[in-house]
């Protein structure tokens, strides 16, 4: 595989960050998406979209950063919600059951529009 990965936080607002990824979500990618996270988590930002729209190949461990930083997240009294998921990754995340507990939105727009709307009527 040759995609390169990178992690980019293109919004922070208050308790809500974006972080967008793009390129190959694997073994080598996955231990820096959690350090990320876990800052973003550690800064303030319990509250994490993930923008998966670049992402062009997700396996096991990619999967398993997802649900650790699910986990912090919520530990934190935060929450983890993925947008843009490429269709190889939304089957993955059928097949596992994640789909069932992780929201899911088509864009990260759409994920920020109904984070901050659950904010200002909570």
């Amino acid at each position: 595989m040759t995609d390169t990965f990178h992690i980019d936080v293109p919004h922070t607002d208050g308790t809500l960050a974006v972080i967008a990824l793009s390129g190959e979500f694997d073994i080598t990618a996955a231990p820096a998406v959690r350090t990320r996270a876990l800052e973003l988590l550690e800064n303030g930002h319990p509250h994490l979209v993930a923008d998966l729209a670049g992402v062009t190949f997700c396996d096991s461990s990619g999967l398993g950063a997802l649900v650790g930083i699910w986990r912090c997240a919520k530990d934190a009294d935060g929450s983890l919600t993925l947008a843009a998921i490429p269709d190889r990754l939304s089957r993955l995340l059928s097949v596992t059951g994640m789909d069932t507990f992780l929201p899911i939105f088509p864009s990260a727009d759409a994920a920020l529009a109904a984070r901050q709307s659950n904010r200002t009527t909570a």
